[in-house]
């Protein structure tokens, strides 16, 4: 009877020693669920973890605002990241399936003032990819510093394809020939990046196609509309252009590879025409 008294103690004490040693291993985050007092740690410089509530309300307001104010970069920064979710894997996905784009995630390219210097550009020779985009940048006073550093992706490397669509944005602009300067121009490529993309936050940008004025709305719907759609069907995932390495080569011929079809000029359609002034009939003089 001691005997197995003995042996039961044995074990017993074993598996109390076996929690204790399950127990220690456990850190807080483990024990205390996901919230606003406890978050885990970053997985990459400058993540912030949010919990599902901060996420829908960061999504709300961030949509709000951009709608109230369309030119705000931060928000829909802002946006892009909390909506992007699932569409980001994706896009990863893409990346990874193309050749090109294991590359650029491999390398993780950025795109800045200092890898892609605005006087280099400009020296290139004209019509070719990077001359057309540093004269977007120094017409339009334009700095790639001024893009935000992806924080509300949880995935690194999902952070990363964000980042870099983020940071292509402006070389869209420049190869397709649509000027930021016009809320109807902005509201074309990010129709364009929603069907090329799949991006949510390119498709929730469309809301602001309410505050175009009537003749800008109407020629959204009849002719950036159709061209969107049918550019971005028929165009190769623009993710996968490593667009350092397309620096020197010609811009129209670029857009012929990738498939890509520029659209009528924004700024000719814009032009209004000039009244002809009236013609002033001569009065006959008096008979003498």
């Amino acid at each position: 009877m001691a005997s197995t008294r003995s042996i039961l103690n044995r074990r017993l004490a074993g598996s109390v020693r076996t929690a204790a040693s399950r127990a220690e291993t456990l850190t807080p985050s483990h024990c205390r669920a996901f919230s606003v007092l406890n978050r885990p740690p970053p997985k990459y410089e400058g993540h912030v973890p949010l919990t599902l509530i901060e996420k829908g309300a960061l999504t709300l307001g961030s949509a709000f605002g951009a709608f109230l104010n369309p030119r705000r970069a931060d928000l829909i920064a802002t946006l892009g990241e909390v909506s992007a979710g699932p569409v980001a894997q994706r896009l990863r996905d893409t990346m990874l399936s193309d050749p090109v784009g294991r590359r650029i995630l491999r390398d993780r390219p950025r795109i800045s003032s200092e890898t892609l210097p605005l006087d280099e550009l400009l020296a290139m020779p004209k019509n070719t990819v990077g001359y057309v985009y540093g004269r977007f940048r120094q017409r339009y006073h334009m700095s790639p510093d001024v893009r935000d550093a992806v924080r509300y992706v949880d995935d690194a490397e999902c952070a990363y394809v964000v980042q870099r669509y983020r940071e292509c944005h402006d070389l869209y602009h420049a190869v397709l020939g649509l000027p930021p300067q016009y809320v109807e121009g902005e509201i074309a490529l990010k129709a364009f990046e929603f069907v090329n993309t799949g991006l949510p936050m390119t498709g929730l940008s469309l809301v602001a196609v309410a505050r175009l004025k009537p003749e800008e709305r109407h020629r959204f719907f009849t002719i950036f509309l159709p061209w969107a759609l049918r550019s971005a069907r028929q165009a190769k995932p623009i993710i996968n252009v490593y667009w350092e390495e397309e620096l020197m080569t010609d811009a129209a011929e670029l857009r012929e590879r990738l498939g890509l079809e520029k659209p009528p000029s924004l700024h000719t359609l814009r032009m209004k025409p000039k009244k002809a002034a009236p013609v002033v009939e001569a009065k006959p003089e008096p008979a003498a």
